[in-house]
């Protein structure tokens, strides 16, 4: 969690120093990003939203080979055609968002029916935000699921704020777990700030489903401390005492005081985690900004089939 959190810190700041072109932070999820990938095994697939990278480094993808990407650099396995904040993570399962809200949420279904058909016992994880709630997907996804019974598990990560939208105006619903019910399925609403409430609502709704359960819907009602990416000003059309209220709520804050009560983190522990973190990002930060651009040839590469050879 303190990864993720120095992480956007520090690339935000190069993103204001024009040293990368876009960043999306996570500040703020970081309980139900790691909680998801402790909770994770290895034939789970992930199919994020947004702000889901850290699942995909808690789940083993190099911390190095994810700044190549948000570098865009020769060494990015996108090489450069990706937006920051958008990886491929193949070798962890984890799938390339897409920027058009909700679209994840139905190839979710589709992951897990083809995980169904190959005897693979793992279960799709489907990250959404809140304002995909609202999309045709959202509707087109679960009620397929809910139809075929696909292994899939519903994450809607609800920060409260469609980018400038308040969940209030997008929906007259209670809650957006409440939403599940309509389709045939189980939904519940979580603390999103809290890691061990989130650890063990995804552990048992994974064990349920890899078990031959429904598909379900958690909602993790967290709370969004930062702007929605680096190309957004919230104080635009929040309110006033929203930032005060979020930082009230911080997930990592909340960790830290659970583990000094516990007598688990003193200070100069986590002076010195914090020192280790932040070298190790700015080692990998070093990396990729000593690393040259994709070549110009390769353009063309991995976009066309080879030609096939011409016959006798």
């Amino acid at each position: 969690m303190l990864l993720g959190r120095t992480l956007d810190t520090r690339m935000l700041a190069l993103q204001r120093q024009g040293r990368v072109g876009f960043y999306g932070a996570a500040t703020g999820q970081e309980a139900v990003n790691v909680a998801a990938g402790l909770a994770s095994g290895p034939s789970e697939w992930v199919l994020p939203g947004l702000r889901e990278q850290l699942v995909a480094l808690v789940r083993g993808h190099p911390l190095d080979l994810y700044l190549h990407h948000l570098f865009a650099d020769a060494r990015d396995p996108s090489r450069g055609r990706n937006m920051p904040c958008h990886p491929s993570a193949r070798e962890v399962h984890y799938v390339s968002m897409s920027s058009v809200i909700g679209t994840q949420i139905s190839h979710a279904v589709g992951v897990a029916l083809a995980q169904r058909r190959r005897r693979d016992p793992g279960v799709t994880l489907a990250f959404f935000g809140d304002g995909a709630t609202s999309s045709n997907d959202f509707h087109a996804g679960l009620n397929f699921a809910a139809v075929t019974s696909a292994p899939v598990l519903f994450l809607c990560t609800n920060n409260q704020w469609a980018i400038s939208v308040p969940v209030g105006r997008q929906t007259a619903a209670a809650t957006l777990a409440g939403k599940a019910a309509a389709y045939g399925l189980e939904g519940r609403q979580v603390d999103g700030t809290d890691l061990f409430a989130v650890y063990e609502a995804l552990s048992t709704a994974l064990g349920r489903i890899r078990s031959g359960g429904p598909p379900e819907l958690i909602e993790f009602v967290l709370y969004r401390l930062t702007p929605h990416s680096s190309s957004d000003d919230p104080t635009r059309y929040q309110p006033a005492d929203w930032a005060a209220r979020a930082r009230a709520h911080d997930p990592v804050a909340r960790l830290e005081r659970w583990l000094t009560d516990q007598r688990v983190l003193d200070p100069e522990a986590q002076a010195r985690l914090s020192i280790e973190v932040d070298a190790e990002i700015r080692r990998s930060i070093a990396d990729a900004e000593g690393t040259p651009p994709p070549p110009p040839e390769s353009i063309t590469e991995d976009v066309l089939a080879p030609a096939p050879s011409p016959g006798p």
